[in-house]
C-alpha cells in the first residue's frame, strides 16, 4: 500500500495543472504535426510525379498551420505575447525554438500553397516546398519536446519517446489526409507512410508507458484512457484499410483517411488530458521521486513551468 499523500500541502496538488484550454492548445498539437508531416510528403508527392497528391497536402499543410498559430495565439491571449518571443532566441527552450520555426515554416508553407494554386512563380514555389520539408519534421515533433519540458508527471516523465509518438501521430494524420484527397493512382506514398506512421506511433508510445511505470497510468485510465484507446483502434483501423483497400477501393482510401486523421487527434487530445489527470494526482510526483531518492539519483523534475 503506497503512502503517498492524497493531496499536497493545505490540499492543494504538488504540481499546478496546466491552464491551457484544451481545445485550443490539444488543437495547437495535432495541427501543427499534420502541417508538418504534410509538407514532407507534399514534397516527396513533387519529385515522384504525383500532383494530385502534392496539392492538397500543401494546402493542409498551409492551413493547419494558419489555425494552429490561431489556437496557440488566442490561448496566450494577446498577440503581441508570440511576437514578443521573437525579441531574442533561446536554444535551451522549447518555446523558444518553436516559436522561431513556426515563424520560418509558417510563410514558406504558405508561398508553396499560393504557387501551387496561382500557378505563379513556380520556382519559388518548388523552393519554398522543399524548406517546408526540411522544417516539416521539427514542426512535427517540437510540441513533444515542449510537453516535455514541463514538471506535469505524464509529460515530463515520457521524454525519450513522447517526441517519436508525435512524428508518428503526424505521419498518420498527413497520410490520413493523402488518402482522403488524392487518387487511387497516386495515393501510394500516403498507403506507405499510413503503416510506417502507425509502427513508429504505437511502438514508441508502449515503449513510453513501460519505461515510466506507474506514471504511465493517467494514459490508460479516466478521459485520457478512452482518448488514447480510441486513438490507437483507429490507428490500426486505418493503417490495415490503407494497406487492404487503399490502392483498389476509393471508398476504403477515404475511411481509412478519415479513421488516422481522427486517431492522431484522439492521441493528441489524449496525451494531453493525461497530462492534467496526472498533475491532479500527488502520487504521481511523489512515488516517482522517492524511488529516485532511494537509487540515489536526481527526482529528474525541472521547475515548475519549464519551458
Amino acid at each position: 500500500m503506497s503512502d503517498a499523500p492524497e493531496t499536497g500541502y493545505y490540499g492543494r496538488p504538488i504540481v499546478k495543472e496546466a491552464p491551457w484550454a484544451a481545445a485550443e492548445i490539444a488543437g495547437y498539437l495535432f495541427l501543427g504535426g499534420l502541417a508538418g508531416a504534410s509538407s514532407v510528403l507534399a514534397a516527396g508527392a513533387d519529385l515522384t510525379g504525383r500532383p494530385a497528391l502534392a496539392r492538397p497536402l500543401k494546402r493542409t499543410a498551409f492551413g493547419a498551420i494558419t489555425v494552429s498559430l490561431v489556437a496557440l495565439v488566442h490561448d496566450l491571449g494577446r498577440p503581441a505575447r508570440f511576437l514578443n518571443m521573437l525579441r531574442v532566441f533561446k536554444p535551451t527552450s522549447p518555446m523558444s525554438v518553436g516559436v522561431w520555426l513556426l515563424s520560418a515554416y509558417a510563410p514558406a508553407a504558405g508561398a508553396a500553397a499560393a504557387s501551387e494554386a496561382t500557378g505563379i512563380l513556380p520556382a519559388v514555389g518548388r523552393a519554398a516546398t522543399a524548406g517546408a520539408a526540411l522544417l516539416g519534421p521539427a514542426v512535427a515533433s517540437y510540441t513533444g519536446v515542449l510537453l516535455s519540458d514541463t514538471a506535469v508527471p505524464a509529460w515530463h516523465d515520457g521524454h525519450r519517446e513522447m517526441p517519436y509518438v508525435f512524428v508518428g501521430s503526424a505521419a498518420t494524420a498527413a497520410a490520413g489526409t493523402g488518402l482522403v484527397a488524392a487518387p487511387l493512382d497516386e495515393n501510394a506514398p500516403a498507403r506507405r507512410l499510413a503503416a510506417i506512421g502507425a509502427v513508429a506511433e504505437l511502438a514508441a508510445a508502449e515503449v513510453m508507458k513501460r519505461r515510466m511505470g506507474m506514471v504511465a497510468e493517467p494514459y490508460s485510465r479516466g478521459r485520457a484512457g478512452v482518448l488514447m484507446h480510441a486513438g490507437e483502434a483507429l490507428t490500426l483501423l486505418g493503417a490495415g484499410g490503407a494497406l487492404a483497400l487503399g490502392r483498389r477501393s476509393r471508398l476504403g482510401a477515404v475511411a481509412s483517411g478519415a479513421a488516422l486523421l481522427a486517431a492522431s487527434a484522439f492521441t493528441r487530445f489524449g496525451i494531453f488530458e493525461a497530462g492534467r489527470q496526472s498533475a491532479r494526482d500527488p502520487r504521481y510526483v511523489v512515488e516517482p521521486q522517492r524511488a529516485r531518492r532511494a537509487g540515489g539519483e536526481p527526482s529528474g523534475f525541472p521547475p515548475a513551468g519549464a519551458g
